[in-house]
Order: structure tokens, then sequence, then C-alpha cells
């Protein structure tokens, strides 16, 4: 196969076109995730205006005040007619208005994201730091019990639900000591519990990726053969083991932010934390359409960033991908 693609009379390099072929994607994506949620809240039953009205304190709700706010937000529409106008908006980076605030949707995200983006950050720090130590040790351990318990730990770890986990560090760690806060986003120490609550499960599925990753890269003939030049264990773990060992996770990186944010959804409800987890709950209670799409577009919007990023760096990592495909 040729090393260039000839496209109007230009060389393209096949890396480009992949990137170029997963860009589209990513818009497929992007469009795929806002066309299903609007098709799913639209069928539920009830309506957002109705859900909003009922909220007050009256017990009847005016006919003319559901209509006006049905016409205000086009939900007398036909669907098609809805999703239409929706969907304008959206191609020209218009994401509405709250159904039930009235607040412009792009200003809450803007208020929100960087709230949950510090959290989901520190817990992938935590998480990789975490999973990937205990995978590393374990695989330097001779065969034995200490190696067998470690080696078992990121079963356990997986296996805990996040909202018993969440509850287990507030009785811990703030209602037995009081060393951390139990709600809130304010200072430094309002993260750590968060932080650990979505940061387990998701050190635990780490270390099982790395756990298989690093047996696998151990048994290659070219580390036997460094070996035999007398290098030692030390050495091949950092030099050689995890870097190539480390590529298999760069594949779940995109899943395992993903993962994260939708944590986000049950630790920040757990710890009270203002972010687009909280966000997105209130949103689904209220059927709040433009605020659900708002969320769902702008978590499929980072998913669709970090795997684009992940193709590209795959040749740094790894020169033998020239043709920006994984192998």
């Amino acid at each position: 196969m040729a090393d260039a693609t000839i496209v109007t009379g230009r060389r393209v390099s096949p890396r480009f076109s992949a990137l170029w072929r997963r860009g589209l994607q990513g818009v497929l994506v992007l469009w795929a995730a806002w066309s299903l949620t609007f098709l799913i809240l639209y069928i539920l039953p009830s309506d957002p205006v109705t859900i909003m009205l009922n909220q007050g304190e009256q017990s009847t709700v005016d006919p003319a005040q559901v209509a006006a706010l049905k016409a205000r937000y086009h939900l007398d529409l036909p669907v098609y007619q809805q999703y239409a106008l929706a969907l304008w908006d959206v191609l020209h980076l218009d994401l509405g208005r709250s159904i039930v605030s009235g607040d412009n949707v792009t200003s809450l995200l803007a208020q929100t994201l960087p709230a949950t983006l510090l959290l989901a950050l520190c817990a992938l720090i935590t998480a990789l730091v975490t999973g990937i130590g205990l995978a590393a040790g374990a695989s330097v351990l001779p065969p034995g019990r200490v190696k067998s318990a470690l080696l078992a730990l990121p079963s356990l770890g997986a296996a805990l639900p996040m909202f018993w986990l969440g509850l287990l560090l507030l009785q811990l760690f703030s209602f037995n000591h009081a060393w951390f806060p139990a709600m809130g986003n304010h200072g430094w120490k309002s993260l750590v519990l968060p932080a650990l609550a979505l940061a387990i499960p998701t050190a635990a599925t780490i270390a099982q990726v790395m756990n298989r990753s690093l047996a696998e890269v151990w048994r290659r003939p070219f580390i036997d053969a460094l070996r035999l030049k007398g290098a030692g264990n030390a050495y091949l773990l950092w030099r050689h083991v995890l870097p190539n060992a480390a590529i298999p996770l760069l594949t779940l990186s995109g899943m395992i932010f993903g993962h994260l944010l939708a944590g986000s959804v049950i630790t920040e409800t757990i710890f009270s934390r203002e972010g687009v987890g909280r966000l997105a709950e209130g949103a689904v209670s209220a059927q709040d359409i433009p605020v659900v799409q708002g969320v769902v577009l702008t978590a499929a919007a980072i998913f669709v960033v970090i795997n684009f990023v992940t193709d590209a760096l795959y040749p740094l990592l790894d020169p033998r991908i020239s043709t920006g495909e994984k192998s």
C-alpha cells in the first residue's frame, strides 16, 4: 500500500486521513447523543412546564399559563418542528434556556463544569497512581500470599457500589472523626472524600487492565534478552515494561473519564457538591429538556475530544503505529 493517498492533487498521510475520519465520527457521536436525549425526553409521559408549575404551593394550574409557557419553549409544536428548531439553535452554539429557571444553559454549564472537571481530574490522578502502582508492585513480587492479595484487591474495589463507598467515607472521616467536611465545595479538604469515592472503583479498573498488560509484557522475548544482559527488575519495569503496558490503558482513557463524569452525578449528590452532576440530577427530575441536552452534549464532547487526542498520541507512544490505527 502506498504511504500516502492522493486527494485533490495533494498527498495526504494515512494518519491525517484517519484523524479526519475520527473527527467526522466524533461529530456523528455528538449528533446521536443529542438526538437520542431529545427523543427520550419527548416520549416521557409528563412535560417540564407542568412539572415546574406543580412545584408551587398552588393546587391548580392555570391552563392559560401552561399554554403560554409551552408556546415560549415551542413545546406546543409537533415533535419534528421542536427537533428542527432545537437542532438549528445548537448548530449556532445556542443551547437555549432552562425551562425551570430561565437561565442560559451555557451559563449554567460554565458555572458548574469547572467544579466537576476538577473533581474528575483529582479522582483520575488518584486512580492512576493507585491503580498503576498496585499493578506494578504486584508484577515484580514473587508468587505468594502478598502477591495474591494485591491481585485480588482490584476485583474487590470494582465490586464496591459508589454510593455505598461514599456513605462509608462520610461516616468514617466526617461524622466519626471530622477530618474532612461532609458537604460543600469550599477548600481542598472538600475534594478529598468525593475524589476518593470516585477514584477507588476507577483505580480497580485500571489495576485490572494493567495486571493483564504487565503480565503479557513481562513474558515478551525482548525482556528475557535484556535480563540476559544484566538488566534488573526495577530498570526493566520503569524503562520498558510500564511504557509498553500502558498503551492498552490509553485506549480506555475516554471510557475512564466518561465513567468519572457519570459517577460525579452520584458523588456530587452524596456530598452535596455544586457541579454538573447535581445540575443533571435536578434537570432530569424536572424534565428540563434544554439543560439535560446541554449536559449530555458537553459530556459527549469531552468524550470525543479525549478519544481524538488519544488517537493523535498513539504514534508518539508507539512508533510502530504510523497509519493512525491502533494495534
